[in-house]
């Protein structure tokens, strides 16, 4: 029996289309190979995530919580030190102002003096040793001019005898005690004790200068005992 023939008023049914074949017939329409119909499509897919990638919705941030300035615990070390105490030293005679002044350790006789207001105008400058040393508890003697109590440096503590200069007597450093010895500036039971010892061992003094020779005595001691010293 014949098929019938389908008029012009019939639907033409379309077959199923294959997407498989898809590159083959647009590379064959196209005139190319398939392969590069593939790689085109790569491609377009390629650009088209690249655009989406940099056109997308920025990310919400996340928000940081900092500390605030007060809840931040900040170590300071300790940088107080205790400050050293100072001298005490009784400024006497031919200065402005006479009496017990305080002066930093280390501090010299021109210190002790430019504390009590500097020199008097009938002050016996030539007679002082600006440069000596002075402790703590000791009396600074500013000479006037014509005066005969030598320029000293005399202590009043520390266990001496704190014997004055003001008739100009001397200590006989052969002859003293130990006792008697301490009324020396800057001699103490312990410097006084070490000159009888070196004095008993060693003989007799032969001057003042050979006190060098005790142990604790060096030049800047000898010049302040110096002038109440005798040998």
């Amino acid at each position: 029996m014949d098929a019938p023939v389908p008029s012009a008023d019939s639907p033409t049914i379309e077959p199923d289309f294959d997407w498989r074949r898809a590159p083959r017939l647009l590379a064959d329409r196209l005139g190319v190979a398939p392969a590069t119909v593939v790689m085109g499509l790569v491609g377009v897919i390629a650009a088209g995530v690249g655009a989406w990638w940099a056109f997308r919705p920025p990310a919400v941030p996340v928000e940081q919580v900092l500390p605030y300035v007060g809840d931040v615990v900040v170590s300071v070390p300790a940088t107080t030190t205790a400050a050293p105490a100072p001298l005490v030293v009784h400024v006497d005679g031919a200065v402005l102002v006479p009496g017990v002044h305080e002066v930093v350790p280390g501090s010299r006789v021109i210190d002790v003096i430019q504390a009590a207001g500097g020199l008097g105008p009938d002050a016996d400058r030539s007679r002082l040793n600006l440069a000596l040393l002075v402790e703590d508890e000791q009396r600074v003697w500013v000479p006037r001019v014509g005066e005969d109590e030598p320029s000293v440096v005399e202590p009043t503590g520390g266990g001496g005898s704190g014997g004055s200069a003001a008739d100009g007597a001397t200590v006989d450093i052969n002859r003293s005690s130990a006792s008697e010895l301490e009324a020396l500036p800057g001699i103490g039971p312990s410097l006084a004790a070490a000159i009888v010892e070196h004095r008993e061992r060693e003989g007799a003094f032969g001057s003042v200068e050979e006190l060098l020779d005790v142990a604790g005595i060096g030049p800047a001691k000898l010049e302040q005992l110096r002038p109440m010293a005798s040998s």
